[in-house]
């Protein structure tokens, strides 16, 4: 199962670098270059496991996601529930830890999928890593500058704060 993964070391705490990570519109549209849309559904108002979310890419594809862990300040994992025809599977991973100088965090992105159909997967698999790569890294650097905007920061922060 193809796997794309990339690291960033952030100049904040990683219960803050968490924080950023969960936040929502519309500073989630400042750091995020993937998402055009994002919300909760069923009702849900925060992120916590079993939550289920809708995003629109910057690409137009629509998924259904589910947060199947939620381990503030340390991980966060999501599932498709519904998604782009050619995924049979698709999942993801943010990990974050204390970085290397204090105040900092290193932050760990990974995905995994399976596209469909199974005749064309070894093309269809390399297609998608490099495509999802790219995506990946765009966004974790999207991300990295999230964490020093004072806007996204402040949201953060307040996510905190309600949190406590």
């Amino acid at each position: 199962m193809p796997v794309v993964e990339a690291v960033i070391t952030v100049p904040v705490p990683p219960e803050l670098a968490f924080a950023v990570s969960q936040t929502v519109a519309p500073e989630r549209y400042r750091w995020d270059p993937f998402v055009r849309e994002q919300h909760f559904t069923d009702g849900a108002t925060r992120p916590g496991k079993g939550v289920l979310t809708f995003t629109r890419s910057r690409h137009g594809l629509a998924m259904v996601s589910e947060y199947v862990s939620f381990a503030p300040p340390t991980n966060v994992g999501m599932k498709m529930v519904r998604g782009p025809w050619f995924f049979e599977m698709f999942a993801g991973g943010w990990r974050f830890a204390p970085g290397p100088q204090p105040g900092t965090s290193v932050a760990t992105w990974r995905y995994n999928f399976r596209c469909r159909p199974a005749f064309l997967r070894p093309v269809a698999d390399r297609v998608g890593v490099w495509l999802l790569d790219r995506d990946i890294r765009r966004r974790i650097a999207g991300y990295a500058a999230g964490c020093a905007d004072p806007v996204v920061l402040a949201a953060a922060r307040r996510a905190l704060s309600t949190e406590a």
